[in-house]
């Protein structure tokens, strides 16, 4: 028995020996950035796990501390910039609130509204954290020039609209 095929080049050439026609044109794209998102994803893991902070938590705390000072936002706010149903944002940020990362209070724009403010033990953590995951982001792609990173971003940023648009356009 041959040895397994690894690389995506190998991978689609087997494919094409053992079932020709196959359409395998995407496999050199799509198996990389599989790989790298494992990758990217399992060590970003170990480093919340260091940093004392897990994903959700650290997306809600980036968020807030993104929109600048007083660093408070709508639950609605968040959840439109978190990409999250607002059942996930509820549920994070009363896990939030429990840990006294966060502050909630009543909108005061109607009886639902909701407002989150960062608090000063909340900010502290995402200052920590933030620099802990950039930090270890920047050394993982230093590999690249900065000319191979903008070109590498042109691409991404083009693949990524091309695939919404591909999937909002099916039935």
């Amino acid at each position: 028995m041959a040895d397994a095929p690894t690389s995506p080049a190998e991978i689609a050439a087997a494919w094409q020996r053992e079932r020709p026609g196959t359409p395998t044109s995407s496999i050199e794209i799509v198996t990389p950035i599989w790989r790298l998102a494992k990758l990217f994803a399992d060590d970003r893991a170990r480093v919340l796990r260091a940093a004392g902070i897990d994903a959700a938590t650290l997306d809600l705390l980036s968020v807030l501390r993104r929109s600048g000072p007083p660093y408070r936002l709508t639950t609605r706010e968040l959840a439109r910039r978190t990409l999250v149903t607002a059942g996930a944002i509820s549920q994070r940020v009363a896990r939030a609130e429990r840990e006294g990362l966060i502050h909630r209070a009543p909108g005061g724009t109607g009886r639902k509204s909701v407002v989150v403010t960062l608090t000063e033990e909340g900010h502290a953590l995402i200052e920590r954290s933030v620099d802990s995951v950039l930090g270890r982001e920047a050394s993982l792609v230093a590999g690249l020039t900065p000319e191979e990173r903008a070109t590498l971003v042109q691409l991404l940023d083009k693949l990524t609209a091309d695939v919404r648009r591909r999937l909002s356009a099916e039935p």
